[in-house]
C-alpha cells in the first residue's frame, strides 16, 4: 500500500509492551476500538521515515484500553520498540458518521469564530469522546477549550474549515490558558 501518512486517521499510541509474548498496549484514539484493534485488521506505523503496516492478531481489552497482539511481533523486546508510535489506518477506511458528528481529522484545521466574524483561533486538537468533546483552539492570547455541542458550535463546516460558536458570556475568557510570557530573560 502506498498511503501517504499524512493522509491517514490517527486511532492509537501504543502506550508500551504487555506481558513476554509481544502483546502491546494500545491508548485509543478512536470511538470504534473493538472494530480498530480486532483481529485481522490493519494499522500503519511510521518509522524511519517508511510508512508500515501491521497486522493485529489477538486483542482483548484491560480497563477500556486494548492490548493486541502483532504479527511478527513475538517477543516483549519486538514490542517495546513499538512504544510511542501513532497507529494509522487510510482515511478511506473509516465508517461514514451520522449526521452532526465529525472525525477529528476533520476539525483539526479548522478556523473558529463567533457569530459576528470575530476570530477565536485555529482548532489544534480534540479532546474527549462521541459523548463529550473539547475543541482545543489555538487563540491569540493562548489555548481556548470550546464544547463541541450543537447550541455552541452552531456552524460546523470540515469542508469549508470553519466552525462558527455562539459562546455563552465569559466562555472564551474562562476556558482560555493564556500564555506566559518569559520571565527567565532567555
Amino acid at each position: 500500500m502506498a498511503a501517504k501518512w499524512e493522509e491517514m486517521a490517527l486511532v492509537g499510541r501504543v502506550a508500551r509492551a504487555h506481558g513476554i509474548h509481544g502483546q502491546v498496549i494500545v491508548n485509543p484514539e478512536t470511538d470504534f476500538p473493538a472494530e480498530r484493534f480486532r483481529p485481522g485488521a490493519e494499522l500503519f506505523i511510521e518509522r524511519a521515515g517508511r510508512v508500515e503496516g501491521l497486522r493485529v492478531t489477538t486483542a482483548r481489552f484491560h480497563r477500556e484500553r486494548p492490548v493486541i497482539g502483532i504479527d511478527g511481533i513475538e517477543t516483549m523486546n519486538d514490542a517495546e520498540t513499538l512504544a510511542g508510535y501513532e497507529l494509522r489506518v487510510p482515511i478511506d477506511r473509516l465508517a461514514t458518521l451520522p449526521p452532526g458528528t465529525f472525525y477529528r481529522h476533520d476539525l483539526i484545521g479548522c478556523r473558529v469564530e463567533t457569530g459576528d466574524g470575530r476570530a477565536v483561533g485555529l482548532v489544534s486538537d480534540v479532546e474527549g469522546t462521541m459523548a463529550g468533546s473539547l475543541l482545543v483552539v489555538d487563540g491569540a492570547d493562548g489555548e481556548v477549550l470550546i464544547p463541541l455541542v450543537s447550541h455552541i458550535c452552531t456552524v460546523v463546516e470540515p469542508a469549508a474549515r470553519r466552525i462558527v460558536i455562539d459562546p455563552p458570556e465569559g466562555l472564551i475568557e474562562v476556558n482560555e490558558v493564556r500564555l506566559k510570557p518569559d520571565t527567565t530573560g532567555t
